[in-house]
């Protein structure tokens, strides 16, 4: 069976920029409801019940064509919010290092130019949804998905991901999604974000 996964940090420990009500209700609320959605679909599909989440989101054909959509949606909102809370953390560096921002440069031009195409996906995104930065054939690529789509599905890998669904961020910053947006660049956990992309890379 699936389980939702612990704060590594504290409901607070994300203020001002994201405050403390918002992850309660976002992990508490939310993702639990993800989980034991996901869970009540797959009973008597034990071989399902027992794959990692994102094994599951890979192959979505092999999941009965009367169950894909609702493993697609709550699986989705499961893996996805299981990674956006690794990606944040507090006291997190203002840029990434390594090769990970060998990377962005290579590909973007330099990181403030990365942050104003990332940040412009989240915005423009119509409706809810997410923003990413993804691996996909060794480069990376920034996109947006509908609802709780993954990139998984789409054969690439995932390394940061922004919610841009409401309940993300509506209780502080009511119709504010860019201002959320511009904010959550103070919580990006940079170490993780780097960890992810040199397993996606080597991966590959």
């Amino acid at each position: 069976m699936f389980t939702l996964p612990d704060l590594a940090y504290d409901y607070s420990s994300l203020e001002p920029f994201i405050d403390i009500e918002t992850m309660h209700v976002h992990h508490d609320k939310h993702h639990a409801a993800y989980v034991k959605n996901l869970n009540d679909i797959l009973v008597g599909h034990d071989d399902l019940l027992g794959m990692d989440i994102n094994d599951l989101l890979s192959d979505i054909n092999k999941i009965p064509e009367g169950l894909r959509m609702k493993v697609k949606n709550n699986g989705g909102g499961h893996a996805n919010h299981s990674m956006f809370w690794q990606v944040m953390a507090p006291n997190t560096g203002k840029e990434p290092q390594g090769k990970l921002m060998e990377a962005i440069k290579s590909t973007f031009g330099d990181f403030s130019t990365f942050q104003e195409k990332f940040s412009a996906s989240a915005l423009g995104h119509f409706g809810s949804g997410w923003a990413w930065l993804v691996i996909d054939g060794g480069k990376l690529e920034i996109l947006d998905t509908p609802n709780q789509d993954s990139p998984v599905s789409l054969g690439k890998t995932p390394i940061l991901l922004l919610d841009v669904w409401e309940h993300a961020y509506y209780l502080k910053y009511k119709n504010l999604r860019a201002e959320y947006i511009n904010n959550w660049w103070n919580v990006v956990n940079w170490k993780k974000v780097e960890e992810l992309f040199e397993s996606g890379v080597n991966h590959k």
